[in-house]
């Protein structure tokens, strides 16, 4: 028997507010496409450096010599208002779920000075062994400091 459809609920546009710790970061002219904004995959870029950059400057991320690495099992992104060229973009982030050895991270992209998102979105990183790449409980340090992005 078919279950009734589930109305699907229209994302929207979180408030700065929603967010935890931001990085500011620079749009590149290479950034817009020929429709005259910012291209989509540029998204998932400032995704990861918003993240990867702040973990890497609290010194819970050593992406040379660590014996942990994040891999992005899971990611996706809603767009609200289009951001360009040669516009300064706020990112920031907040810890959705936190697992024993996986991360939902969920990132805001705001035009500088805006309120709300231009897009939001999330990944999820597995944490695993550098060498065997199997899944391995957060490091105390990193799981310490995602608790305050929660």
């Amino acid at each position: 028997m078919n279950s009734p459809a589930t109305p699907s609920v229209k994302p929207q546009a979180d408030a700065r507010s929603s967010y935890k710790a931001f990085r500011a970061i620079g749009t590149r002219w290479m950034d817009n496409d020929v429709y005259g904004h910012v291209n989509n995959v540029v998204y998932y870029s400032w995704f990861d450096t918003a993240v990867n950059a702040t973990l890497i400057e609290q010194g819970v991320l050593d992406i040379h010599a660590g014996s942990t690495i994040g891999l992005v099992v899971e990611t996706q992104c809603f767009y609200f208002a289009p951001l360009a060229f040669p516009q300064t973009i706020d990112a920031g982030i907040r810890v959705a779920k936190l697992g024993t050895s996986s991360v939902r991270y969920e990132v805001g992209l705001f035009a500088q000075g805006e309120d709300l998102t231009a897009a939001r979105g999330h990944f999820v990183h597995v944490y695993v062994d550098r060498e065997t790449r199997r899944p391995v409980p957060l490091p105390a340090a990193l799981k310490t400091f995602l608790e305050t992005l929660t």
